[in-house]
C-alpha cells in the first residue's frame, strides 16, 4: 500500500520528526559479504612434490613452490615467432574483444547505478483539450470545453533507509568484477590456446619431416625385398609385408597433414583472421627452450589468482548482494518528492502567476501484503546463494585438480622423454653399426635398411613425447592462473 500525503505547513515538524527518526532507525539489511576463507591444504598432490622432475635428455625441470609466474610466461620458451603469434592474437582475437567490450558495458552499468544516490529531477510540459462531465460533479447542466496547458518540475529523493540502493549497486559492482576475471580468463585460455596449437604445429612439422624419410627407407627396402623375392631368397610375404607397412606409413602421412593443416586454421582464427589471410612464421620443435624453472602457486595463493576462481568468487557476491535487495525490500521505503508548475489555457502565456501550483512532502511506501512474494522472494534469493557458494567450491575444486594433473603429467612426460631419448638413441647407435659392416662387407644391406626404419619410428616417438611435455608445460602455466596474480591490470570504477 502507498501512502502519499502533502503535510500542511503546521505538521512540518511532525514531519520532520518522523524521517529523522526513520533516518536514525536506518541500517543497510542482509548479508555483508566476506570473502570465502583459502584452503588451509599446502600441496596439490597426495605424494610428496620432488623438487625437479627426472632428467630427460639432459633437461630437468624444478618445481619453485611459493614462486609467482610471470604474466608473460610464453617468453620462457624463447621463440620470436611465438611472440609475435601470441601479440597478434592479443591484438584481433573477436573472443577477447568481446570480452573486453562486456567489461565496458557493466561497468557503464555502474556507473548508471549510482544514480540512484542522487537527488532525480524531471521536468514536464503537456497543452491538451477536454471536455469535464459535471455530472461527476453532482450538477445536471451540460459538459463545457477547456484548455489546459502545464509546465512543471519534480524532484524527487529516495531516503535509503534501509539499503536496497546500495545492496543493488553491490550487485552491480560484483557484476563488473565477474565481467573483469571473465576478460582475464579469456586471456589466459587465449594465449595458452596459441602457445599450445604453435607446439603442435612445430611437432607436426617434424614428424612429417621424420615419416617423409621413414617412407625413403621403407621404399628403399621394398625394392631391396621384391630383388630377393625374385631371386628366391625371399617369400612373397616378405613383399607383401613391406607394401602393408609403406601404406600405413603413408595414412599417417596424410593424418598428420591433416593435423598440420587444422592447427594452422585453428591459430589464423585465434588471430582474428580467415585462413586465406594468416601468414605464419615457421617454428621448428628444436628452436623451442623447454622452460626449466616452473614457478608453482601454493593452494591458498591460487584461489586469489585464478581467474575463472574470481570471477565465480564475483558471482558469489552478486548472490550475497541480492539477498540483500529482497530483504530490504520486505521494510517501509522512504522518499522526499517536491512539485512546482504553471497551468494556463495555452502554453504562449504561461508566467508565474496566479497559474501556479506546487506540492512538497515525503512519500512512505508500507509493504503490508503481497500474497506471500517478497518473503519467497527472500528465500530464493538465499538459496541461489547458496548454490553460488557450491558452485564456487566446485570451481576451487577444479583447479585444484587441474594443477596437480599438470604437475603429474611433467613428471611422467620426463619418464617418457627419457626413455625416448634413449630408445632413439639405441636405435641410431644400432643403425650406425650396421652401416659400418655394411661397408665392411659384414652385413647386408637390407639389415641396414631395417635399422634405418625402426630409427625414424623411434625419431617420431621421441618428437612426438617432447612435444607433449612442452604442452603439458603450458597446461600448468594455464592452471596456475596463467601470472594474473603478479600483475594485476584492473579498471576500477571510483565510487561517488
Amino acid at each position: 500500500m502507498k501512502v502519499a500525503k502533502c503535510f500542511p505547513a503546521s505538521s512540518g515538524r511532525t514531519s520532520c520528526f518522523l524521517i529523522a527518526c526513520a533516518l536514525l532507525a536506518g541500517c543497510v539489511v542482509g548479508p555483508d559479504f566476506s570473502r570465502p576463507v583459502p584452503p588451509s591444504i599446502a600441496a596439490y598432490t597426495h605424494e610428496t612434490l620432488p623438487p625437479e622432475t627426472v632428467a630427460a635428455d639432459n633437461e630437468a625441470q624444478h618445481f619453485q613452490m611459493q614462486q609467482q609466474l610471470s604474466a608473460q610466461w610464453w617468453h620462457l620458451f624463447h621463440s620470436k615467432n611465438v611472440d609475435a603469434i601470441v601479440t597478434a592474437a592479443i591484438m584481433n582475437n573477436p573472443t577477447l574483444q568481446a570480452a573486453e567490450a562486456r567489461l565496458r558495458q557493466s561497468q557503464q552499468s555502474l556507473r548508471a547505478g549510482y544514480g540512484v544516490f542522487y537527488p532525480q529531477i524531471d521536468m514536464q510540459s503537456s497543452e491538451f483539450q477536454q471536455r469535464a462531465a459535471v455530472v461527476q460533479q453532482g450538477k445536471s447542466s451540460g459538459g463545457s470545453v477547456f484548455n489546459v496547458a502545464t509546465i512543471s518540475g519534480m524532484v524527487s529523493y529516495t531516503l535509503d533507509i534501509f539499503g536496497a540502493n546500495r545492496r543493488h549497486v553491490e550487485g552491480l559492482r560484483a557484476q563488473t568484477d565477474y565481467q573483469r576475471y571473465v576478460r582475464q580468463a579469456a586471456y589466459v585460455a587465449l594465449t595458452a590456446n596459441v602457445v599450445d596449437t604453435c607446439i603442435a604445429r612445430a611437432a607436426y612439422l617434424a614428424e612429417l619431416d621424420a615419416i617423409d624419410l621413414l617412407i625413403a627407407g621403407e621404399s628403399e627396402q621394398l625394392a631391396a625385398t621384391a630383388a630377393q623375392v625374385r631371386a628366391g631368397t625371399q617369400p612373397y610375404a616378405s613383399l607383401l609385408s613391406m607394401r602393408s607397412e609403406i601404406a600405413t606409413s603413408r595414412g599417417t602421412q596424410a593424418t598428420l597433414r591433416q593435423k598440420l593443416n587444422q592447427t594452422e586454421h585453428l591459430l589464423a582464427q585465434l588471430m582474428g583472421k580467415a585462413p586465406t589471410q594468416a601468414s605464419l612464421p615457421d617454428i621448428a620443435l628444436q628452436d623451442l627452450t623447454l622452460p626449466r624453472e616452473l614457478p608453482v602457486s601454493l593452494p591458498s595463493v591460487l584461489v586469489r589468482q585464478r581467474p575463472d576462481i574470481l570471477s565465480s568468487e564475483a558471482q558469489l557476491h552478486e548472490a550475497s548482494a541480492n539477498v540483500g535487495v529482497a530483504t530490504a525490500a520486505m521494510f517501509p521505503s522512504f522518499s522526499l518528492t517536491g512539485t512546482y508548475g504553471l497551468a494556463r489555457t495555452s502554453l504562449d502565456n504561461l508566467a508565474p502567476g496566479t497559474g501556479s501550483f506546487w506540492s512538497v512532502g515525503p512519500v512512505v511506501t508500507l509493504p503490508l501484503f503481497q500474497g506471500g512474494s517478497l518473503w519467497f522472494g527472500r528465500q530464493a534469493a538465499r538459496e541461489a546463494y547458496q548454490a553460488s557458494l557450491a558452485d564456487y567450491r566446485q570451481v576451487v575444486l577444479g583447479s585444484f585438480v587441474q594443477v596437480a594433473d599438470a604437475l603429474k603429467a611433467l613428471e611422467h612426460d620426463a619418464q617418457s622423454v627419457a626413455a625416448a631419448a634413449e630408445a632413439k638413441q639405441a636405435a641410431a647407435e644400432a643403425l650406425g653399426l650396421l652401416q659400418v659392416n655394411y661397408r665392411a662387407g659384414l652385413a647386408a644391406y637390407p639389415e641396414v635398411l631395417v635399422a634405418d626404419v625402426q630409427y625414424r619410428t623411434a625419431l617420431i616417438t621421441y618428437v612426438q613425447t617432447e612435444a607433449v611435455r612442452y604442452q603439458d608445460t603450458v597446461t600448468l602455466f594455464a592452471a596456475l592462473g596463467g601470472g594474473w596474480g603478479s600483475e594485476t591490470q584492473q579498471n576500477e570504477v571510483p565510487s561517488p
